[in-house]
């Protein structure tokens, strides 16, 4: 009985060899998948030529307008994400009960405090960039 045992041992040993061997080929082959995926996924977008570079000889810059922006342009790219929520206690665009007592002290300490900061609201909004006029235009937006 002993060498039924055997051969039936070393027949189930030589399977689960071959079942363990075909798995770890598809666990390869699953982290092959994977790793083109993630590849592909972190490849550069493009690349950076320097000025001065051969590459860069055909490149044309773009040029900022010299155009103002007008207050809805600023408001929506600088203010709207507070000015719209009410967040950290920005009176929203065009709700005049919020505006009423900020209105009321005049619409030069609006300017100030636009160009400033006030409270919770930075110099400007953050808009580093931002001419006093377009202050002015994106605070008059804003008025009910």
């Amino acid at each position: 009985m002993q060498p039924i045992y055997r051969s039936i041992s070393r027949a189930l040993g030589l399977l689960m060899s071959l079942v363990l061997f075909s798995l770890t080929q598809q666990a390869l082959a699953l982290s092959e998948q994977k790793l083109q995926a993630i590849s592909e996924r972190i490849k550069p977008v493009g690349d950076v030529c320097l000025q001065g570079e051969e590459c860069a000889k055909n490149l044309t810059v773009a040029k900022a307008s010299d155009e103002p922006r007008s207050g809805e342009q600023i408001y929506n790219t600088f203010c709207t994400a507070c000015h719209t929520s009410g967040a950290a206690g920005a009176p929203i665009k065009g709700n005049a009960g919020q505006w009423k007592d900020r209105i009321a002290k005049g619409v030069e300490t609006l300017y100030t405090n636009a160009t400033n900061g006030v409270g919770a609201m930075p110099a400007k909004g953050l808009c580093s960039d931002c001419s006093a006029d377009e202050i002015k235009a994106a605070v008059d937006f804003m008025l009910p």
